[in-house]
């Protein structure tokens, strides 16, 4: 953007010590959109004080933020919201230059190897080997504990990169291969984990299966490492935990639920004081998708 008086004048303001005097500052900076980001980005190279090169990556940081909130809200209100796209959205808060060519080039080279391997004749078990040991041995995804420390183990891209992520990013990257070959394997809200689930499905009919949600699970998925689990060992798990199963526990959850979560799980990376605004920014979002 060209530098105007205006924006010189505001620039040269940066500084100034009185936080009301910064604040009306910033906020018409902001209203100048992400087109004078550039700007700021010269002025921080060309800025020695380490407080005012803080407050031009906060401007930025806003900047970025205002575009993501509206990129969120286009995706939510699509008909139906896909899975890749919020996962993305999610990793564009950290590294707002993202661009998603590149993921999608990786997830489609994994569909492929995967629908190679399929055929008409395969059980949905084995349907779900096949994934699963393409994921997690040919690909060598490997599973993390979730550690509210590393915020880059909830982010897609990053597990594209480093092959490596927590159960809820694995979780969301077997479930984006599997919504693209079309397998019906979803996530389900059991309580202190995340996992996912194969139903039994007619004709695509899921309304169907929100009825009877336990009854149409042929068995689970741990997302950490593709083990299996039988509804017998989720009973167990449930008794152990003493928490009572009930019908909601085992419903399928949409795209825009699971993006949520990631959300949620993202932002208790940021509840430390000084980036507690990464935390509220980011229930904000979780908020907005469920408006």
């Amino acid at each position: 953007m060209e530098e105007t008086r205006e924006i010189s004048a505001l620039f040269h303001l940066m500084d100034d010590p009185d936080g009301e005097v910064f604040g009306m500052v910033s906020d018409r900076i902001i209203s100048f959109g992400k087109n004078i980001i550039p700007n700021l980005e010269h002025l921080w190279e060309n800025t020695p004080d380490e407080n005012t090169q803080e407050r031009i990556e906060l401007l930025i940081h806003r900047l970025h933020f205002r575009d993501l909130t509206d990129d969120f809200t286009r995706w939510k209100d699509q008909p139906q919201p896909d899975l890749l796209g919020g996962a993305l959205l999610a990793a564009k808060y950290q590294y707002p230059e993202l661009t998603a060519e590149q993921a999608l080039q990786e997830i489609e080279k994994m569909r492929r190897n995967i629908w190679l391997e399929l055929n008409g004749y395969l059980t949905c078990l084995e349907q779900t080997k096949v994934i699963t040991t393409i994921l997690y041995k040919y690909y060598r995804i490997k599973g993390m504990e979730v550690a509210y420390t590393e915020p880059n183990d909830f982010l897609l891209n990053k597990l594209l990169d480093a092959r490596k992520g927590n159960t809820l990013n694995n979780g969301i990257l077997l479930l984006i291969i599997s919504n693209l070959l079309d397998i019906p394997i979803r996530a389900v809200n059991i309580p202190r984990q995340f996992i996912l689930a194969y139903y039994d499905v007619e004709d695509g009919d899921w309304e169907a299966v929100k009825q009877n949600p336990a009854d149409r699970i042929q068995f689970y998925i741990d997302p950490t490492n593709g083990q299996v689990y039988t509804q017998k060992d989720v009973d167990t798990y449930f008794h152990r935990i003493s928490v009572p199963p009930v019908t909601s526990y085992f419903k399928p959850l949409d795209n825009k639920k699971v993006i949520q979560l990631l959300l949620e799980e993202l932002a208790k990376c940021f509840e430390k004081d000084k980036h507690l605004y990464k935390y509220n920014e980011l229930m904000g979002l979780s908020d907005l998708l469920g408006e």
